[in-house]
């Protein structure tokens, strides 16, 4: 099957701080894909740029077969990226963000599309409230929505419910799905494991910049079966032997 994400080789320095440390990954088209580890372990720099917003020191970034530095324009239309800081324009209401959104792709009726998102993220009351007067739970359904806007065949969603209500969890949950059912390849990032381990085909633990683990989350959890019970006891026992310099 080809990749909808192929990282090769790739490095990213914050001063001392080696954030990537040759970071080599291939994720399926069609794939729910877990980007798991601890803080500062260089998940959200590895999807920064992945989306352009981090340039590697070294390396090789493809969304879709499409070279993230050489052929920006392409690789940024077939992604979209939920990222973790509520970022959002306070002169908008939630309809007008995602027509505004919809015209940076060039999409200039989308309203039906739109429309869709507003109910499966029940957003449909709040369509015509100006951001500003959203709760941070329903401005992070705004969020999901922009990524969503375009149709991108590539979805990443770092940390999409950190601090977020059960209901509004649950709700991404069954959107999220039916989209990776319709052929969407879907990356998350998360601390909630047990989202990682239901929803996750293939799950890569990373650990100072580097990537300690990559498999299935069946083999992670029948790797450690005699330890562990569960993909958080499985994830504690691989940070620990990366920590201790033990092979993956």
């Amino acid at each position: 099957m080809s990749s909808a994400i192929r990282v090769a080789g790739v490095t990213k320095r914050f001063g001392a701080t080696q954030a990537l440390a040759g970071i080599d990954l291939d994720v399926a088209k069609g794939e729910f894909f877990g980007l798991l580890g601890p803080n500062g372990a260089g998940k959200t720099t590895l999807i920064s740029t992945l989306a352009g917003l981090a340039r590697p020191d070294s390396g090789k970034l493809e969304v879709m077969g499409h070279d993230v530095q050489t052929d920006a324009m392409a690789a940024r239309r077939n992604l979209g990226m939920v990222p973790q800081e509520l970022v959002f324009d306070p002169f908008f209401s939630v309809r007008e963000t995602l027509r505004i959104q919809s015209g940076y792709y060039g999409l200039r009726r989308n309203d039906a599309w739109i429309d869709e998102l507003l109910a499966n993220l029940d957003l449909a009351e709040k369509a015509d409230a100006n951001m500003r007067s959203l709760s941070g739970g329903m401005k992070r359904r705004v969020l999901v929505a922009q990524a969503l806007v375009h149709k991108p065949p590539v979805i990443v969603l770092d940390e999409p419910t950190a601090g977020v209500d059960v209901e509004l969890r649950q709700a991404l949950w069954r959107f999220i799905r039916r989209l990776n059912t319709e052929g969407h390849t879907i990356v998350l990032t998360t601390h909630y494991l047990e989202e990682a381990e239901a929803l996750c085909g293939r799950i890569a633990m990373m650990k100072a910049g580097r990537i300690v683990a990559l498999d299935t989350t069946a083999n992670l959890l029948q790797l450690f079966s005699s330890e562990a019970t569960s993909l958080e006891a499985a994830f504690v026992r691989v940070m620990r032997q990366a920590e201790a310099g033990a092979p993956k």
